[in-house]
């Protein structure tokens, strides 16, 4: 399936006719090739793109939010006037400005639907986060000037390019509102001549032609009815009408010229990233302990790997695994919290256990300031959810303690030999991280996200450590 065609058109400066631009080449490439499939939608919030292309009042499947919240860019598309399609547009979309940060979240988003042909992006008067997507997503860049002030803000674009790494050669000037009435003296005879002249100097290169400015157009704005007419329908005795074709056959022969295009690109990364993401969820698992870290009792690889509780990780990332709810529960109940007798499953400080571990991460280390060598004390904490500290507990290790008929060996000790003890027994200074995993899949915590989620309470636990 090859990718869409994407001309974001972007501007941080306001009135150079962005809107008008965007709205009306959709119709004009419609014109050119009926059977290219069109998509208009724009970041701005003045609803230009609903007015223009809304045929009924219908409830509406979704808005331009969607392409950030995780919806399907197929199922929030509306079929418009003229035949262009559209996807409505949002009062609600300035709320989402604080929740992202990543430019690559709209390139993403389109790369997973089945969209083809032209899409057009109108955004608005600013660099924010939902323009810079679509400048990134972006095939071709349009940029309307229409005066000096606005040709200096175009640094700005060109800079993001930059900064991201990605090549200018989409970047293109369009002047707009030239008013043909103006003429100089000198070299630069009018004011499209000026601004060309203004762009080459710069570095920058332009679209051929340029977009007259016109009374008659701008009408076709503002009337009572509320209703934006299209330059094609109502301005074909203006000059705009000639621009805007000749600017349509640009951007429609761009797009056959152009084999390979930006989602192309993206979804190959996307890809390439998926396989690399997998090969290193496959070396955690490979690297897991097959056995619980407590009692030995086998878990991956086996079925009874739904019996896993915790995950369990050494700070130098040497010894990683699973431990049975059942056995860290009796550890932590025995030998942390002074239980004078057995807690069964049933029990409902079992259950209260169980429920506040969900929102806990454990530590056991070597207890601060233990000098000497033949007296082992062990540190228990407990940090929550944020990675501060909640409770700390502190015990003597004893490898034999007395029971009812006998001396046994300690439980601990095993957990401790497969994790932090040193060759000759001793703990040092590493410590041993543990989480609550779901039992349903507890190799979810292995995932990407979920792991660099436990690294980072990881370090940041390790901060706060004697």
């Amino acid at each position: 399936m090859s990718a869409p065609y994407i001309v974001t058109i972007s501007s941080e400066k306001g009135g150079v006719g962005k809107t008008t631009l965007a709205t009306n080449l959709a119709i004009y490439l419609k014109a050119l090739h009926e059977d290219l499939p069109v998509t208009l939608l724009s970041f701005d919030n003045h609803f230009s793109v609903d007015q223009m292309f809304r045929i009924n009042r219908q409830p509406q499947r979704g808005d331009v939010t969607g392409l950030f919240t995780g919806s399907n860019p197929d199922d929030l598309i509306e079929t418009g006037e003229y035949g262009v399609q559209y996807i409505p547009s949002s009062k609600q979309l300035h709320a989402l400005r604080r929740e992202l940060d990543d430019p690559t979240a709209l390139a993403r988003a389109l790369a997973k639907s089945s969209l083809g042909g032209i899409i057009i992006i109108d955004t608005r008067p600013d660099l924010d986060i939902f323009t810079q997507s679509a400048l990134y997503a972006a095939d071709r860049v349009i940029v309307p000037v229409k005066d000096a002030p606005s040709m200096d803000n175009c640094r700005h674009i060109y800079e993001f390019f930059d900064e991201h790494g990605i090549s200018r050669r989409p970047l293109r000037i369009l002047p707009c509102l030239v008013d043909g009435r103006i003429h100089f003296d000198g070299p630069f005879s009018d004011p499209y001549q000026l601004l060309k002249a203004y762009a080459i100097n710069r570095g920058y290169r332009c679209m051929e032609g340029f977009i007259a400015k016109s009374p008659k157009v701008e009408s076709l704005n503002t009337n009572p009815e509320g209703k934006i007419y299209p330059v094609l329908s109502h301005g074909r005795q203006t000059e705009v009408h000639v621009q805007m074709t000749h600017i349509a056959r640009q951007v429609y022969l761009n797009t056959l010229d152009t084999e390979t295009r930006r989602l192309d690109e993206y979804r190959k990364d996307m890809a390439e990233a998926e396989i690399e993401h997998q090969g290193i969820y496959e070396l955690r698992r490979n690297n897991l302990a097959t056995n619980c870290l407590v009692c030995g009792n086998p878990l991956v690889g086996n079925e009874s790997i739904g019996m896993a509780g915790y995950f369990a990780q050494t700070s130098n990332m040497k010894v990683s695994g699973f431990i049975e709810e059942e056995c860290f529960t009796g550890l932590v109940f025995r030998y942390f919290y002074g239980a004078k007798r057995s807690i069964e499953t049933h029990d409902p400080v079992w259950e209260l256990f169980r429920e506040s571990a969900q929102r806990s991460y454990f530590l056991l280390q070597r207890a601060p300031h233990t000098k000497n060598f033949y007296q082992q004390k062990l540190s228990f904490y407990r940090f929550d959810d944020s990675g501060l500290e909640v409770s700390h507990k502190t015990i003597e290790l004893q490898e034999f303690e007395k029971r009812l008929l006998s001396k046994e060996r300690s439980d601990l000790f095993p957990l401790l030999e497969r994790t932090l003890f040193n060759e000759q027994g001793r703990l040092e200074g590493e410590f041993l991280l543990l989480r609550k995993v779901s039992s349903d899949l507890p190799e979810e915590i292995l995932y990407d996200q979920n792991y660099a989620n436990f690294s980072d309470i990881m370090n940041k636990v390790g901060t706060q450590l004697p």
